[in-house]
């Protein structure tokens, strides 16, 4: 800051100074001030105006502060931040304008003063506060000493759009940008609220399970699916999961700032998010029209699409189902489009229900002659001709006749075996015989 206080300067002694001639004049040289553009000084308020203030800086004439260099607030009135006789701190815009005036700023001295201490701020990861002032194009201008831009998508966690609103309110800010060169200093609410919020989503969390049903409101719909704050845990309830019907966009199911009800389907711990389901939370319509049906019943349906392995009918109740390609006609169908055309009514016989898959099948060639009726014509004519009676009467065995079999090839299996022994033993003897004999005879001749 340049020193510009020449009260102190003067004094009785060098006050007055003799000139060339020997006369004493005024000091002159000490009460002029040498000021340049960009120059922080010091000044006396002299006089307020509507549209300016003066004030006594020691040059050789008074500045002047028009009323858009007094304050970084634009609606700001003099009488409401100065007084005559207060001394402040201006910045020198131009030595002479126009009219020869000292041109002064009040607003940009206290920046460039201000960014001093916010750079500090900054540089040290240290939160500043200050007081919402203004609303401008893409979000808000904070008071902090200078004009500090809160972007929209930085004040809270959930987007909003009165901006409004906020005007007059104080908050604390963390600064994420300095630019002095551009005079520009950006700041984050949001980082603020979710530094505070984080450590309570935790314990939320912690509290949490898959499979409960949780109270919610709509923060914001996408393509995909919409956001739900659910006791200030984030949560997406993708497209999918929004209704047991199909749905082309989200804004068909839901709307911001709705109340809902939500089904935890998933917990994400790390990014502290939920999966949820609202469906879920809400009757399958498509379980409750199918009790009325089964299979084998016949019904009239309406076709709805044609595609290339055949036909979807719209049957009573909004429930759909395929006629593949193979069951619309006892003769074969090359293309299904020769078979019906969208908006035909067609009777059809359900010849299955996935209840897991949420589908049906019907076939139309059934509805006069169904497979099951053919295949207990088969069985009766089968049962006529005596063809499985025969293979019943072959098949069946009598367990007594069985044991009485078995008993009978034991005993003769035995009395083979017997007689075999006995055939061994006779040969033996026999042989024995004739060696005595022999022997007899050899000691006779002896």
């Amino acid at each position: 800051m340049t020193d510009n206080n020449f009260y102190g300067k003067l004094t009785n002694d060098n006050c007055m100074i003799e000139n060339k001639d020997g006369k004493m004049v005024p000091n002159y040289d000490l009460t002029m001030i040498d000021l340049n553009d960009g120059d922080v000084i010091r000044g006396r308020v002299v006089k307020i105006d509507k549209d300016e203030i003066l004030v006594d800086v020691g040059f050789k004439s008074e500045g002047v502060i028009p009323i858009n260099e007094l304050s970084i607030r634009s609606d700001v009135k003099p009488e409401n931040v100065l007084k005559v006789d207060d001394e402040i701190e201006i910045m020198v815009l131009q030595k002479e304008d126009q009219d020869g005036r000292l041109i002064l700023s009040k607003k940009r001295a206290e920046v460039e003063q201000n960014f001093d201490r916010i750079e500090k701020i900054y540089q040290g990861g240290d939160t500043v506060e200050g007081e919402i002032i203004e609303c401008v194009k893409g979000g808000l201008i904070v008071d902090i000493g200078l004009r500090g831009f809160l972007p929209a998508s930085l004040i809270d966690v959930r987007k909003t759009k009165d901006l409004e609103s906020y005007i007059g309110e104080k908050c604390m800010c963390k600064i994420i940008e300095v630019d002095r060169n551009r005079n520009n200093v950006v700041l984050s609410r949001k980082a603020i609220i979710e530094g505070e919020r984080k450590e309570q989503r935790k314990e939320i969390l912690n509290k949490m399970e898959v499979g409960q049903v949780k109270k919610g409101i709509i923060t914001s719909i996408a393509e995909f699916g919409a956001f739900v704050d659910v006791e200030g845990v984030d949560g997406l309830v993708h497209i999918s999961e929004l209704s047991w019907n199909h749905v082309k966009h989200p804004s068909e199911v839901v709307s911001v700032n709705q109340e809902v009800d939500v089904e935890i389907l998933d917990i994400d711990y790390e990014k502290q998010r939920l999966s949820l389901g609202l469906k879920q939370t809400q009757k399958d319509p498509w379980l409750e029209k199918i009790k009325n049906y089964s299979v084998k019943d016949i019904i009239k349906g309406k076709v709805t699409r044609i595609v290339k392995f055949g036909l979807f009918v719209q049957v009573e109740g909004g429930l759909e189902g395929l006629v593949h390609i193979s069951e619309l006609s006892p003769e074969t169908v090359k293309r299904p489009s020769d078979a019906a055309k969208i908006g035909d009514e067609l009777m059809v016989r359900i010849i299955d229900i996935d209840f897991d898959k949420r589908r049906m099948a019907f076939s139309v060639k059934q509805v006069e002659n169904p497979i099951e009726e053919k295949e207990e014509d088969k069985e009766a004519r089968d049962s006529k001709s005596g063809k499985k009676s025969v293979k019943k009467e072959t098949s069946k065995k009598d367990p007594e006749k069985t044991d009485e079999k078995e008993e009978i090839s034991g005993k003769e299996a035995e009395e083979s075996q017997n007689e075999e022994t006995e055939d061994n033993e006779s040969s033996k003897k026999r042989q024995i015989k004739e060696i005595l004999k022999e022997m007899k005879d050899e000691a006779k001749i002896d």
